[in-house]
């Protein structure tokens, strides 16, 4: 691994303006509304599988009569309820249906060496993963070394500008044709659409933080990633939600939002929340919405003191958790 030459300050205050630049709303944003009226159709209900634990397999009761009926005995849900998702893992354990749906996409035609990122300007290749495909912008150091292998095996998704990603972009406009790119995507197709379809993504990163001005409701941004996590399972991929670090709304109500989705559909929940909680401020700057900024040099300590350095580590060890379990992989260093 190469190390690369040290970034300045002036480049760091550089980085810091662009995003700040980038995650402020743009005027479009207003339309998006209107704009998304599309119905998706909802997931048939299901029983809850659990996904911390596996689950034990429905047995008959034996009997010492032959000609007595056997009776099931009842899978209990072994899952932390969503109230509690401050005490959520970080890195989430698969669930049955979660590899059901992987299975079905592979089926499809989906591509089992790509995943996608959907989100805002904490996503953007800027400063989001980037990274990874770039040998010169990182160290794993031997504590994480273990990562190489997913990185090889999604070689070129790190750093791939998604079509559903975008600064400025927010959890209804994913869903809006007016924010589509129109030289890779076809006419009336949202951003979330293109992206499935030019990509066929296996694994989908989901990481919205909030919806602008008056449209951030809870109630909206719950409205919209549902129909978000509908998209992303027809298209069979693997979504995999994200909690974040910012409390502008108050009370955590988007991070509960998000659990009790990744609860109800069965799903990998990314628990960014609780990596940044041992951080200085919690890895927020002033503004109480943007992450502070550090190298990706993982093989030094005070780098993990950062937001931007965990979340691209956390994320990376998220995707190649799940990614392991989709297929029963194991490896060497857990």
């Amino acid at each position: 691994m190469h190390v690369k030459s040290l970034v300045t300050p002036m480049i760091i205050i550089v980085m810091i303006a662009t995003l700040l630049t980038t995650c402020t709303p743009a005027a479009k944003t207003t339309q998006l509304v209107a704009a998304t009226t599309s119905a998706v159709t909802k997931a048939p209900t299901k029983e809850p599988s659990a996904t911390l634990t596996a689950p034990p397999t429905d047995t008959p009761t034996q009997s010492d009569t032959p000609t007595k009926t056997p009776t099931e005995t009842a899978t209990p849900d072994l899952r932390l309820d969503p109230e509690d998702w401050q005490s959520w893992h970080i890195v989430p354990t698969v669930s049955a249906n979660a590899k059901a749906i992987y299975a079905r996409g592979l089926d499809m035609g989906n591509d089992p060496n790509h995943f996608s990122k959907v989100g805002d300007c904490q996503n953007i290749t800027t400063y989001f993963l980037a990274i990874f495909d770039d040998p010169e912008q990182y160290r794993l150091g031997p504590d994480y070394d273990y990562l190489q292998e997913a990185i090889d095996h999604f070689s070129g998704s790190f750093s791939r500008e998604s079509a559903a990603t975008s600064g400025g972009m927010n959890i209804a406009s994913v869903l809006s044709h007016y924010w589509a790119d129109k030289e890779r995507c076809a006419s009336q197709e949202s951003p979330l659409d293109c992206e499935l379809r030019i990509h066929q993504p296996s694994i989908v990163l989901l990481s919205m933080e909030e919806s602008w001005g008056s449209n951030n409701k809870v109630e909206n941004y719950e409205k919209y990633m549902r129909r978000i996590i509908e998209t992303v399972i027809e298209a069979g991929a693997v979504p995999i939600l994200a909690t974040k670090a910012d409390n502008m709304e108050g009370g955590h109500l988007i991070n509960q939002a998000i659990a009790r989705l990744a609860y109800e559909y069965d799903l990998p929940l990314w628990n960014f929340w609780l990596a940044v909680q041992p951080l200085p401020n919690h890895g927020v700057l002033e503004d109480g919405f943007h992450l502070t900024h550090g190298l990706n040099y993982y093989d030094e300590r005070r780098n993990l003191k950062q937001a931007w350095p965990v979340r691209n580590l956390t994320a990376l060890q998220v995707i190649d958790s799940v990614w392991r379990q989709l297929n029963d992989l194991s490896r060497e260093k857990d």
